[in-house]
């Protein structure tokens, strides 16, 4: 009887084991939710309300233009609930890993904080507006993670444009789906439904669309184009420098 071969294929789920940065993003953030229910329980039972977590480090305009600075970076450590923190960790796993391995450890961290930040100011500044939603989104806290998500999804369609991903159960190319993800978002914070958390969303999207052109031209290749453009025509007129050369006297002295 021929000896039995054991199989060589192997099956994984998504992209792997977490990258150092991703793992410390998910400890951290579900660290974070612990605290969070562990406060709430015992505000609730204790019948102390007090001013809570939410209030302290979400992301609260009408706080923030009171000086309670540090919210649109901490929001992002807080989520309204378990299947809220749930999915923003999946795609945080999912759409992270790939990522932090094509840049870096401190370049994806620092492109997460840039989507995520940029998408509390975004709250902040529709809060400001005369709009009739900016109200809600100038009292009403915001927390969660996903201005951070939508930044990296924008990044992942970027960079593996062509990858297939689930949508329930139906396979879409993952840049048809934040194209789609993105339409859904802007028509939604427009029309001012679902919550006003769609403008993080935005936020998020556009913030790091932003940040990302920086490198790959765009809009903000475009205006350091012009810049370097209008300092190098100074600096002609300033030295006095003329196509070709200066033309130098040929008489001998």
């Amino acid at each position: 009887m021929p000896p039995v071969r054991g199989s060589s294929v192997a099956y994984t789920i998504g992209p792997g084991a977490p990258t150092p940065a991703v793992k410390a993003l998910l400890v951290v953030t579900i660290g974070t939710f612990i605290v969070q229910y562990l406060g709430s329980f015992v505000a609730t039972t204790s019948g102390n309300a007090g001013f809570t977590l939410i209030e302290w480090f979400g992301l609260t305009p009408a706080y923030v233009m009171r000086g309670y600075l540090w919210q649109p970076a901490t929001y992002l450590f807080l989520h309204a609930g378990f299947m809220h923190l749930i999915f923003n960790m999946l795609a945080l796993w999912m759409f992270g890993v790939d990522l932090e391995r094509r840049w870096g450890r401190t370049a994806f961290l620092r492109y997460y904080f840039v989507c995520g930040i940029g998408a509390g100011l975004t709250c902040v500044a529709v809060g400001l507006l005369p709009l009739a939603v900016s109200n809600d989104v100038y009292r009403i806290p915001t927390v969660g993670a996903s201005g951070a998500i939508y930044g990296l999804l924008l990044a992942y369609a970027i960079f593996f444009p062509n990858r297939i991903i689930y949508y329930f159960i139906f396979p879409i190319p993952v840049r048809i789906y934040v194209l789609l993800a993105g339409i859904l978002v802007l028509y939604e914070s427009a029309r001012g439904g679902g919550g006003v958390a769609h403008f993080a969303h935005l936020g998020g999207l556009i913030f790091g669309y932003l940040y990302l052109s920086m490198g790959r031209g765009g809009p903000w290749a475009e205006i350091k184009y012009r810049y370097v453009k209008w300092r190098m025509n100074r600096l002609k007129k300033r030295f006095d420098v003329h196509e070709g050369g200066r033309r130098w006297d040929s008489r001998v002295h």
